[in-house]
């Protein structure tokens, strides 16, 4: 717990206020339920004042030199790591995650930060020639950006659009997770210690249905880039829709995990287990679903649960601990609810299933890593993304089945493969539906390269060069003239 409550603010204009209201609420630590801070809660009201103040910046922003921009984004990066400590610290009480875990993904915002300011500068348009015209194609920024972020990676996916969106030239407004805004308040806050000018980073707290609302719907806002729940993404699109808004929604995930015969067993197994189970389940990039051939079944499945056994739970702040709590009572009930429908339909369960015991865990949202057998497409856990601590794993006979096995969801963010065959390992990426394959790997992000899902996982992409066009727009001068 902090020795003082911590006293959030948003951020408008340049400055530090609270909301128009006076609204505040306070943020628990999920492994705990002490309190962390009190935060504003902001209203329409004020998610309009911080459009309408980064709509006043956008034109010298949009104008400020490419080299400029890199010069404050470097600046920010730098003011990052200086905070790292601190920062990591409250999105480790706010949010749940172990301090390790806190730290890496703070350093990792600071890396997206210095990551665009150099590829803003490779901002090329074109020149062509054609008879007595000249065409002449530029990228510009397209404006105001509105910018919705999740509770999972509240810092890192922040830094994911922020980036980008500046780098390109635009302004922004953000609004954090309800429940998770203060690390992310405090990543922002360093763009404007270094020397961004008022009104190009705007941060406004408070529910979806008002802030979010507003951001989404107001006709300042040219850019929307959510990153969350599908059913929150659907209703973006709709209402982004009548305005012809430029759009990047990242999305549920369901990932599969499949593990052939001449399958690393061991190499699997690890890899299988950290990305189940790291932040709790709790990433849209996460193992859902694990299809294992039936001649090495039995063998990964021993690996798997040995190392899903050493795992150690507890809360976040303490050393040496892999997996913190869930991030809320409702994500550990939906747990729950997919663990019994599996066991209820004929799975066994392994390990976990339950909450951990003793009095360091009466009061968080604590719940044992969990392994199921003998699942089926049946159970919910195989057709829904948990969001959850819980591997369940399903046999296949052939390479074409686990494919199809795989493909069979609404999904398609991620999907994995393990195996030391490069025919295979072609074959499998090029016809699984998903925006990112991991072939003998377990994370599918590299900030050089595009991220994004396949059917009901998104739209748009993030990362690499493609997340910076996200934020521009395409214009074509054609010059005619006497030869």
């Amino acid at each position: 717990m902090l020795d003082t409550m911590y006293h959030s603010y948003m951020l408008i204009d340049g400055e530090q206020v609270q909301a128009l209201s006076g609204r505040v609420d306070v943020i628990y630590n999920p492994a705990s339920q002490e309190p962390v801070g009190e935060v504003p809660v902001g209203s329409r009201q004020d998610a309009r004042l911080a459009l309408q103040a980064a709509r006043r910046a956008f034109p010298a922003w949009s104008e400020t030199s490419c080299q400029k921009r890199a010069e404050i984004l470097h600046e920010a990066a730098d003011l990052v790591r200086e905070r790292t400590d601190r920062i990591a610290r409250l999105l480790t009480q706010e949010q749940g995650k172990p301090l390790k875990n806190a730290r890496a993904e703070v350093r990792s915002s600071a890396d997206m930060l210095d990551y665009y300011a150099e590829e803003g500068k490779r901002n090329f348009g074109e020149w062509m020639a054609s008879g007595q015209s000249r065409s002449i194609v530029l990228k510009q920024p397209v404006g105001v950006a509105a910018l919705i972020t999740p509770w999972n990676f509240p810092v890192d996916l922040l830094a994911w659009k922020v980036a980008p969106a500046l780098a390109a030239g635009c302004t922004f407004v953000a609004k954090p997770p309800s429940k998770a805004p203060i690390a992310a308040t405090e990543f922002v806050k360093t763009l404007i210690d270094a020397g961004l000018p008022p009104g190009a980073a705007n941060v406004v707290h408070g529910p979806g249905s008002e802030v979010g609302a507003e951001l989404v719907q107001s006709p300042i806002s040219r850019k929307i880039a959510f990153t969350g729940e599908t059913k929150t993404g659907r209703w973006i699109m709709a209402h982004a829709a009548g305005q012809i808004k430029r759009i990047s929604l990242e999305l549920g995930g369901q990932s599969p995990f499949i593990v052939c015969q001449d399958a690393d067993l061991e190499k699997a197994a690890s890899a299988c287990t950290q990305r189940a189970f790291s932040n709790m389940g709790q990433i849209c990039i996460s193992v859902n679903r694990i299809y294992a051939a039936e001649e090495i079944a039995d063998q990964f499945t021993a690996k798997l649960l040995e190392h899903t056994q050493r795992l150690r739970i507890g809360n976040g702040l303490e050393p040496d601990v892999d997996l913190g709590p869930m991030f809320s009572e409702a994500q550990r009930e939906k747990t729950r609810e997919h663990v019994a429908d599996a066991l209820a339909k004929g799975a066994s369960l392994l390990c976990g299933g339950r909450e951990p015991e003793g009095r360091a865990f009466e009061k968080g949202f604590f719940y044992l890593p969990t392994v199921l057998d003998n699942v089926d497409h049946s159970m919910r856990i195989m057709r829904e993304e948990t969001f959850g601590p819980v591997a369940p794993i399903m046999r296949f006979k052939t390479l074409e089945e686990a494919i199809a096995l795989a493909n069979d969801t609404e999904f398609g963010l991620a999907a994995y493969l393990f195996t030391r065959d490069l025919k295979t390992a072609i074959f499998a990426s090029e016809r699984l539906e998903a925006g990112g394959i991991g072939v003998n790997v377990n994370n599918v992000v590299d900030i050089q390269a595009p991220f994004g899902g396949w059917k009901q996982s998104g739209i748009g992409r993030e990362l690499g060069h493609d997340g910076l066009e996200a934020y521009l727009e395409t214009k074509h001068i054609r010059l005619g003239f006497e030869m």
